[in-house]
This record gives C-alpha cells, sequence and structure tokens, in this order.
C-alpha cells in the first residue's frame, strides 16, 4: 500500500511562490500515476495537475503557466512549484496516486477514484 505524505504549505503572499511536495513510501513509487489536487474553503475539490509514469502532463487552467509538476524517483517525490500564487488558490492542497493506466487528463478528472491519498497540506495565499 503507498503511503503518500505532503509537505512544503504555508502562508504565503499574492504574487509570491511555493513548492509543495508529496513524498511517497509502502511501494515503489515510480511504478504509480500521481496528481496534485486543491480544496479551497467552502468548495468541492478540483485537480490541479497529474503526472503518469510516462511522463505524460497536464493542468487544469487554473494551473496553466503557473504550476509546474515533476518527480523524482530517486527520492520517491513528486513536486508541485507554484509561482503568481493569487488568493484564489487558497486551499489544502493534497497529492494522490494510483496504477492509473488510462490518459492523463482522465486521471485529474476522475481524481475521486485514486486510491491513495495524503492527509493534505494547507496553502493561505494572503497579505
Amino acid at each position: 500500500q503507498l503511503q503518500l505524505v505532503e509537505s512544503g504549505g504555508g502562508l504565503v503572499q499574492p504574487g509570491g511562490s511555493l513548492r509543495l511536495s508529496c513524498a511517497a513510501s509502502g511501494a515503489t513509487a515510480d511504478h504509480y500515476d500521481i496528481g496534485w489536487f486543491r480544496q479551497a474553503p467552502g468548495k468541492d475539490r478540483e485537480a490541479v495537475s497529474c503526472l503518469t509514469t510516462d511522463g505524460s502532463i497536464y493542468y487544469e487552467d487554473s494551473a496553466k503557466g503557473r504550476f509546474t509538476i515533476s518527480r523524482d524517483n530517486a527520492k520517491s517525490t513528486v513536486y508541485l512549484e507554484m509561482s503568481s500564487l493569487k488568493p484564489g488558490d487558497t486551499a489544502v492542497y493534497s497529492c494522490a496516486a494510483d496504477q492509473w493506466g488510462e490518459g492523463v487528463r482522465a486521471m485529474c478528472e476522475k481524481g475521486y477514484t485514486l486510491r491513495s491519498w495524503g492527509g493534505g497540506t494547507q496553502v493561505p495565499v494572503s497579505s
């Protein structure tokens, strides 16, 4: 069973940057497709970006041009680099993983079906 732990969240000013990490353990992490999701206060969880084992990447429109997803298989860690942060990016960010087997966009769209989830890290964007 894959375990996921997020870190790197914290208060950031509008326009600032932050790097979130998702550390995987308990299984061979590079065999898993991993995505980042977020849930803002009072809103449903939404996808941010997904990355499959073949290197395919998908970004939601809200993340395009500002966020970058990457993975370091040697460290069993997936990163989400966020820049030009806005108050609307305020949310709890969680990573999720599974051996998806389909397209990367579908993975993001059907994130609720992924079987391994981390506990999340809070990212408040405020001055």
